[in-house]
């Protein structure tokens, strides 16, 4: 008896549907079994069946409609094909290595530097640990590999040291270039 009502309560999260609402007001519909896979969204849905069948609002305020469209379109792609385990340290710097061919075409292709780290903020805010791990994966990616002035130059980063400051440093880290 426990699975056939287990069964109906699956049915009805992917029929029954929320609305993410981004921080500009605009309003998304995602079906519930989809918007659980943010832990903040999942804590917010109300579980019991209403009687006006009315969808819930989810407030999202610290995400913009553009990035909240792009992580709809993750959670739904991650629904139909979940994303293989990112191995740690990264086996290379191309992210086709490392995950299905969807998920390196939704990080890679050009994406946009403000884009990546706005996608890590929401991951973070709404606690959605695959598409985390994902944009953290390709900003490791863009370091990987790469001296430290091509990491200022890849995200536009002014030294600020002087170069007896600089110098000093690199003579206390002189271990991490040795690993």
């Amino acid at each position: 008896m426990s699975d056939l009502v287990d069964h109906s309560k699956a049915q009805m999260e992917e029929t029954r549907i929320v609305h993410l609402v981004s921080s500009e007001g605009e309003s998304f519909d995602v079906p519930v079994d989809v918007a659980k896979m943010s832990v903040i969204a999942g804590e917010m849905i109300n579980d019991e069946e209403d009687d006006d069948n009315e969808a819930q609002d989810i407030p999202l305020p610290n995400v913009k409609s553009a990035i909240l469209a792009k992580v709809i379109e993750f959670m739904q792609h991650h629904k139909l094909e979940p994303m293989s385990e990112i191995e740690k340290p990264l086996k290379s710097s191309n992210m086709a290595d490392v995950v299905q061919e969807w998920y390196a075409n939704f990080v890679g292709n050009g994406i946009d530097q403000e884009v990546l780290f706005e996608l890590i903020l929401a991951a973070n805010y709404m606690d959605i640990k695959p598409l985390l791990d994902l944009t953290c994966a390709t900003v490791a990616s863009m370091i990987k590999g790469k001296t430290p002035e091509e990491i200022r130059k890849t995200f536009n980063i002014v030294n600020d040291f002087t170069p007896e400051e600089e110098a000093a440093v690199r003579e206390e880290n002189k271990w991490c270039e040795e690993a």
